[in-house]
């Protein structure tokens, strides 16, 4: 039997899919491992089943010893990974891409609707006990029909999230690497633009794309700048993609109309400039929080780590 080291608590299920065939060694505890005491606990381990909380960097990788053969993210992102390490290490790495994608695309769209409708801020006042009263004026939103949705990163997230939007009435753009399958772009009626045009001519901006340096800081105060001060931002994807200094300050000043975030740049601290504006939706990373979808998530995880300690090709490695 081979030893699984489990940096975080994770369903049952895939705890015990892991344990009816490898000793596993699972951390439960209700705070996030330290850093100690994981180095401590991964040593001598032939499979590491991750969270995106833990850093799999190449002091990990050693402390883990020359036997280490898998490195499972239980996440679709795997910034938290230094890839090029385990690679040099002969170490396999893989993530969950798929099974989170309409959970995220949900709270993609659902932040959307908070931020454009300024659903937020209606609860909050509700919930504050002040007296209120309906009038023809009274926290007046922006409508989604014939608006553009422009979708930066069309990958499995951006395209479903695209779709939620055609269902919606929106005209759809989108800024990635490379053009998308031409079926999906005709069912989506969707164009491929670059960063500048999207920016210039969207209504709501989603992020969908990896994050690594490319995309360190892609939407910062120049990118802000470009928007329509009648637009929205949308964030799911991860927070450093966002100068959220930048983003503070064109809320703050109206350089945009309104945001919605459920990632950050130093998560889970949110920067201070943000938590006093109410034209910006707040969420602590809800993108795959389902049942369903975490419970999906880390039986992949289970079936990536269990195929390459039998010596089997993983169905989701990070290429």
């Amino acid at each position: 039997m081979s030893k699984v080291v489990v940096t975080g608590r994770i369903p049952e299920a895939a705890i015990e899919k892991l344990r009816a065939e490898h000793e596993v060694d699972a951390w439960d505890g209700p705070e996030s491992i330290s850093r100690e005491e994981l180095l401590r606990r991964v040593a001598g381990a032939d499979g590491i089943v991750s969270l995106l909380t833990e850093r799999v960097d190449a002091e990990l990788l050693d402390a883990a010893g020359p036997q280490l053969k898998v490195v499972a993210n239980v996440a679709v992102g795997y910034d938290n990974i230094d890839v090029p390490a385990c690679t040099e290490r002969g170490v396999i790495a893989t993530n969950t891409p798929g099974v989170l994608t309409d959970a995220t695309a949900d709270i993609a769209f659902g932040l959307i609707l908070m931020a454009t409708r300024r659903l937020g801020e209606g609860e909050r006042l509700i919930r504050s006990g002040e007296a209120w009263k309906w009038g023809m004026f009274f926290l007046l939103g922006s409508s989604l029909q014939g608006k553009t949705l422009g979708v930066v990163g069309m990958g499995g997230i951006g395209q479903a999230t695209a779709r939620r939007a055609k269902a919606f009435g929106m005209e759809i753009v989108y800024q990635s690497r490379s053009e998308i399958d031409p079926a999906i772009a005709e069912e989506l009626s969707a164009r491929r633009v670059d960063l500048d045009e999207l920016l210039a001519i969207s209504d709501v901006v989603s992020l969908h794309c990896p994050y690594g340096p490319a995309t360190h800081h892609l939407i910062g105060a120049e990118q802000l700048a470009a928007m329509k001060d009648t637009a929205y931002l949308v964030n799911t994807a991860r927070g450093p993609i966002v100068d959220e200094a930048a983003l503070a300050a064109a809320l703050r000043d109206g350089g945009i109309a309104g945001a919605g975030l459920d990632v950050y740049e130093k998560e889970p601290q949110v920067h201070p400039g943000l938590l006093g504006l109410d034209n910006v939706a707040l969420l602590p990373h809800l993108g795959s929080a389902t049942v369903e979808t975490r419970t999906a998530m880390a039986m992949l995880a289970a079936d990536n780590a269990l195929a390459v300690l039998s010596g089997e090709r993983p169905a989701t490695p990070i290429r």
